[in-house]
């Protein structure tokens, strides 16, 4: 089954490719925003408690379901157990859904980054420069197509040529970025209280919300239950340890998401003064309050260009992995070419993504669930269907073909699986109830009943 199909050139190659995955807007923008908002230090301790027990159960049990069948998600639950083909199905609908919109937000990314290269620092400051971009027509659209051409072009070069190539490049650089600009950033005065902010927990700033605000943003993290880490682990080497791979993509995406915080929270609150306004400015962090602080420090300008670069990165190299699963996806079920599949990929992503664009311009009075179209279909795909693919697929996992079956997949070829034990008990009794906790809250503050 696996004799024809793609695979990972080498183990680092794998785990780059996967990190690449798992690092992406969900790091670089998401994760400081709500650390800043729920607590800081709190924040941190308790994502990075839930990271190392219900993420790694649930990488674990995907990329061994990826990796046993040769297969993605549909393929993968059918090969197991017919009778659940339709988790696969749900699966798939994720990517399909998410990559459209989230490239019309790389799109924005590629934006800023042309902005800030051609001195550009003073008019993104402005408060009205990133609400007249997004409203307009033509521009945001482009620099969408832009940003859909440069996913599709890797994922028709393939696993070994495309991504495994790309992620090799980008993740190192991504790193070293990551960690300088974090470096530049505490050199700023009144950064330190900053730090202090983000680092050092206090239990008085821990609620429930901090708790489920965590959780979620696993999701995000770590390209849960997306299908990717599926298709990711059917490209996987038998001979590749899964413990030591899912633990090093842990590391990886958590020591960026933490630098994340370390770059963004603390510039914020140099810049605000500890304002708390500004440090729970939320999704408009990046796109309007950064650039208010790149254009009030020194060498603002050239640190945005860097910035963004490195913002490009994260987002590109995860939307090439939600590219690569609708196209691995559709390759295992037609049969078509990927060449082929790629391009039908592309034309679909663009007919998707054109309406989540102009939905914040001429296509405002549209409000399905009383959103805006990007946010409506973020909604939907991250808390909805992803806590409930979720859900099934910790099922699937603990009751169907148990936890037996991915303990065997995890030590094949002699290798050990030292986190069996703790792999077991939560993907059977504490995931369940995590991600239960996740999809009722999350429709409860859709509705309004209990706000985030």
């Amino acid at each position: 089954m696996k004799s024809s199909r793609s695979n990972f050139t080498s183990r680092i190659g794998f785990i780059l490719s996967a990190a690449g995955s798992a690092v992406g807007l969900g790091n670089i923008w998401r994760f400081p925003y709500l650390a800043a908002q729920y607590g800081g230090g709190t924040f941190l301790l308790c994502y990075i408690i839930l990271a190392v027990t219900f993420g790694f159960a649930l990488m674990t049990a995907e990329i061994a379901l990826g990796r046993k069948t040769g297969l993605s998600a549909i393929g993968a639950f059918s090969a197991l157990n017919k009778r659940y083909r339709f988790v696969g199905v749900l699966v798939t609908l994720v990517p399909v859904i998410i990559f459209p919109y989230y490239s019309v937000i790389g799109g924005w990314v590629i934006k800023y980054f042309f902005t800030f290269l051609t001195g550009g620092v003073s008019a993104a400051a402005e408060d009205t420069y990133f609400t007249g971009f997004i409203s307009g027509v033509s521009e945001p659209i482009v620099w969408f197509v832009i940003f859909t051409a440069i996913a599709a072009a890797v994922v028709i070069c393939g696993v070994e040529k495309g991504i495994e190539k790309v992620s090799k490049v980008m993740m190192p650089l991504l790193v070293v970025l990551t960690v300088g600009i974090s470096l530049y950033v505490l050199t700023i005065d009144g950064a330190m209280e900053g730090v202090k902010y983000y680092v050092l927990p206090h239990m008085s700033d821990f609620s429930i919300k901090t708790l489920l605000s965590s959780m979620g943003q696993l999701f995000y993290s770590m390209s849960l239950a997306m299908g990717i880490m599926i298709t990711y682990g059917s490209y996987m080497s038998k001979s590749t340890n899964l413990e030591s791979s899912v633990r090093q993509i842990e590391i990886f995406d958590t020591g960026i998401a933490f630098f994340a915080g370390l770059m963004i929270v603390p510039a914020v609150f140099a810049f605000s003064g500890g304002d708390p306004s500004a440090l729970k400015a939320g999704p408009g962090l990046m796109f309007i309050t950064l650039p208010k602080v790149f254009a009030s420090i020194r060498f603002g300008g050239f640190l945005g260009t860097v910035f963004f670069v490195l913002v490009f990165f994260a987002a590109i190299t995860s939307a090439i992995s939600l590219m690569e699963t609708i196209v691995s996806i559709l390759m295992d079920f037609f049969h078509w070419s990927r060449r082929k599949t790629s391009i039908l990929v592309f034309i679909y992503s663009l007919l998707m993504g054109v309406p989540s664009s102009l939905g914040f311009g001429i296509w405002d009075f549209v409000k399905p669930l009383g959103m805006s179209i990007l946010d409506a279909w973020d909604f939907i795909s991250n808390s909805i269907l992803m806590p409930i693919v979720a859900l099934l697929t910790c099922f699937f996992a603990g009751f169907v073909i148990k936890p037996k079956a991915i303990i065997e997949e995890a030590c094949a070829e002699g290798a050990d699986f030292k986190g069996k034990h703790l792999f077991t008990v939560v993907i059977k009794w504490v995931a369940p109830v995590i991600l239960i906790a996740i999809l009722i809250s999350s429709i409860l503050n859709a509705l309004g009943i209990f706000v985030m």
